[in-house]
């Protein structure tokens, strides 16, 4: 489990953010709060609900909400479990990934995941949406291609994103799945979030985080296309 506190001057929102590798594919779930309430959501709980709950407990921050980034049985698979542990509604993925939500039980019976749950969110998200936890707002972009459901969540004013599994450290998100185009995601990449700036940093479903800049300059996958 690894933690960051953002800190920026006193106008600006500040923000914590723990990430808690779930599931055999070390997926990305995060924890993100509003510093000043200590008010949080969990992004893509995949598994290993009680391993995350404890990570709620030891950062000591009251969960609000569950976002999904897309409908993939890694990102999603401890999302009915922990909606119900915490109380709390799921926002999100995209309703293009409904299809995925549809057969998780299916999916994980493929990889050897048990314990998983067919569900719908509270909120399926779209382009131009806005989700908040605390004083934290983010603003919503479809990014097909990885799956067709797949979104990202972008606050302005912290020069962040999380972008599930649209966009990698030195990669891009893998488009031979049911739903997925290699085209469409370059397409998403390069209109949606390239677009959010050089000095926009990023939480990604799995490895490393990285920058829209970094990124722009040195991933294969993108620069390629330019």
């Amino acid at each position: 489990m690894t933690e960051q506190t953002d800190s920026q001057d006193s106008s600006q929102p500040k923000a914590g953010a723990i990430i808690v590798p779930v599931t055999l594919f070390e997926q990305n779930c995060t924890i993100i709060w509003d510093e000043p309430s200590r008010k949080a959501v969990v992004i893509d709980p995949g598994s290993d609900v009680p391993k995350i709950l404890d990570a709620i407990r030891q950062t000591g921050v009251t969960v609000e909400k569950i976002w999904l980034t897309h409908g993939h049985i890694d990102h999603v698979g401890g999302a009915a479990e922990l909606r119900d542990a915490l109380k709390v509604p799921i926002e999100g993925p995209h309703v293009a990934d409904k299809f995925l939500l549809d057969n998780v039980v299916a999916s994980g019976a493929r990889f050897g995941i048990t314990g998983v749950r067919d569900f719908a969110p509270d909120r399926w998200l779209d382009e131009g949406d806005t989700v908040s936890i605390g004083g934290l707002h983010f603003d919503i972009l479809h990014c097909p291609g990885h799956s067709p459901g797949s979104v990202v969540f972008f606050n302005k004013a912290l020069r962040f994103a999380h972008v599930g599994d649209v966009l990698f450290a030195g990669s891009v998100g893998r488009t031979d799945l049911p739903g997925g185009s290699h085209a469409t995601l370059i397409n998403s990449i390069l209109t949606k979030l390239l677009p959010l700036g050089d000095d926009v940093g990023f939480i990604c479903g799995h490895g490393a985080g990285s920058s829209i800049g970094q990124e722009r300059m040195t991933n294969p996958f993108i620069t390629g296309e330019m």
